[in-house]
């Protein structure tokens, strides 16, 4: 049952159902607390187990270099739209491409 007074916000009874989604009492909090299986479980799930290129536990990158790549503003939007029309994120576009240009440059470098 809610009562109003005047302006103020309602006012709830204790047991009233209606309040039951507003208020947690101690055992939901305590369930809260505990890890979740299902979750862990998942996410195991969609780790990468002994992948080379994985991060892991952030620590290591197999024996993969990590660069840090800085364009300029209408460079990058160039990136972004055109990784947008493909499908894909701005990252895996530039990562493709500089993939594409090793294996044509070493190509043509060993035709010299």
């Amino acid at each position: 049952m809610v009562l109003f007074t005047g302006r103020s916000r309602p006012s709830v009874k204790a047991g009233d159902p209606a309040a039951a989604g507003r208020h947690r009492d101690e055992a939901q909090v305590q369930d809260d607390n505990l890890p979740d299986e299902e979750l862990a479980s998942y996410l195991a799930a969609l780790s990468p187990q002994g992948d080379p290129e994985s991060t892991g536990a952030g620590r290591r990158f197999g024996g993969a270099e990590v660069y840090q790549l800085r364009l300029p503003l209408m460079a990058n939007e160039q990136l972004r739209e055109l990784a947008a029309h493909y499908q894909t994120s701005p990252m895996a576009l530039a990562q493709e491409w500089v993939l594409q240009r090793l294996e044509w440059e070493s190509q043509h470098f060993h035709r010299r």
